[in-house]
């Protein structure tokens, strides 16, 4: 018998890898790390991305020059895409096979909105990310947020015909429609999340826009 979860799962990674080319991705990534300060962080820094998917961000932080950089994520199939595989280890994020005090930097692209129950989850991934950053550490997080604009891709990606136009926007409501139960659960927390965020890192920099999060906080 098919397995529904696994096979959601499959359609999910299926979009998520035809939404956007890698190199379309790695360019994203590099201008959201900028926009985050990572023209500050120092280059020798030992970077961690939890959700690291296909490794883009990974590429995204070479790129940027930093040369300790590692990825976990729950998905084996998605580390298969990265190259550099030997970077990246298959792992939960709310029991990280990391060693505490280890890391200078923790960075989520668009990860935490999959986690399955909130607060619970995100209280304890974030729990996980201060044992592992060192004091001082920085945790950056982007995330959908609700915002009009990504009210209005709501709007425009529910019409037939926008689908049919755009294969990037096909995708995109696809990965939606795969993870509507927690995206809407992220979505229609925003104080609880903040709170959480807030009460476990000093806020650096938090700006809602565009649809996005960003969030870099402070270990202290």
């Amino acid at each position: 018998m098919p397995d529904p979860v696994h096979n959601s799962t499959s359609a999910w990674e299926a979009a998520y890898v035809r939404f956007e080319t890698p190199e379309q991705e790695i360019r994203k990534f590099i201008s959201r790390l900028r926009r985050a300060g990572a023209a500050k962080w120092p280059k020798d820094a030992a970077v961690l991305e939890l959700f690291c998917g296909r490794g883009s961000g990974l590429v995204a932080l070479d790129r940027l020059g930093f040369s300790r950089v590692h990825g976990i994520d729950l998905s084996r199939r998605l580390l298969t895409l990265h190259q550099r595989r030997g970077r990246c280890v298959v792992g939960d994020c709310r029991h990280l096979p990391v060693h505490s005090l280890s890391h200078d930097l923790a960075i989520v692209h668009g990860g935490l909105h999959h986690l399955a129950t909130l607060p619970d989850d995100l209280e304890l991934t974030v729990s996980e990310v201060r044992r592992i950053l060192r004091p001082g550490g920085l945790f950056i997080v982007v995330e959908p947020w609700e915002t009009p604009f990504l009210e209005l891709v709501h709007r425009v990606g529910s019409r037939a015909v926008a689908r049919r136009l755009s294969q990037r926007m096909d995708a995109l409501m696809t990965m939606i429609e795969h993870e509507r139960r927690t995206y809407e659960q992220w979505l229609s927390q925003p104080q609880g999340i903040i709170a959480i965020l807030t009460s476990a890192f000093e806020p650096i920099r938090m700006e809602q826009r565009w649809g996005k999060l960003l969030f870099v906080g402070r270990s202290t």
